[in-house]
């Protein structure tokens, strides 16, 4: 037996002298899509935990009946702007991957352009900082989902589709219809985070997590 660990401890001394001789192994991690999805998702869990925060928070600065939990108006023409989560969810599964992930780009990218309004017309400070922090957040979730396309082949959408109008071109005629215009931002944000949390969960499932490869790189072979 000691004979036989002596053998083994010279051979790995040789190995290990030789190493500079031998073609170089270069060892890299390939990140592809499965990380982008499973980071992009995680990004989509956090938004929805930090909007319950910031709805509550603007709906009382909106106050009554917006703040009220049993508040439902009807969806009005003038939110119709923004962009609805409300497709039928069999057909919206029924869409492509490629198809379900370009609406998202899209969607998060107008309602990043109404969120960054809403920024500039808040009354209080503290407002304005947590708006500023999720619209950081949601820029964020937008660049993620444009990698997580990238990694899968498929081309960015050419831009937001229908982008919101400068501020003041179509101004709420009075107090009450401009909150309402916020409320109902606030709500597509809940549907649009809570549908993607799932598109974004299955997906992960149907693409491989990051692998390790090595690659040999033959010399004189």
């Amino acid at each position: 037996p000691t004979g036989d660990s002596w053998g083994i401890f010279t051979f790995l001394c040789a190995a290990l002298c030789n190493l500079p001789a031998l073609p170089a192994l270069n060892c890299s991690e390939e990140l592809g899509a499965g990380q982008s999805i499973q980071q992009t998702y995680d990004l989509t869990r956090y938004l929805e935990h930090q909007l319950r925060t910031l709805a509550g928070t603007y709906l009382n600065y909106l106050g009554p009946p917006f703040n009220e939990p049993d508040f439902n108006p009807p969806r009005l023409a003038r939110a119709e702007r923004v962009p609805s989560a409300t497709v039928d969810l069999d057909l919206w599964r029924g869409l492509t991957d490629n198809a379900r992930l370009a609406a998202n780009y899209r969607a998060y990218s107008r309602l990043l352009c109404y969120l960054r309004v809403l920024d500039g017309q808040v009354g209080t400070a503290e407002l304005r900082h947590r708006l500023a922090h999720f619209c950081a957040s949601l820029q964020g979730l937008v660049l993620s989902i444009g990698g997580v396309m990238s990694s899968l082949g498929y081309p960015l959408p050419a831009g937001p589709a229908g982008p919101p109008a400068p501020p003041g071109a179509h101004a709420a005629p009075n107090d009450f219809l401009k909150k309402m215009d916020d409320f109902w931002l606030l709500k597509e944000l809940q549907t649009w985070l809570w549908r993607s949390a799932k598109d974004f969960n299955r997906l992960k499932k149907k693409v491989p997590p990051a692998v390790v490869t090595l690659r040999l790189e033959a010399r004189g072979f």
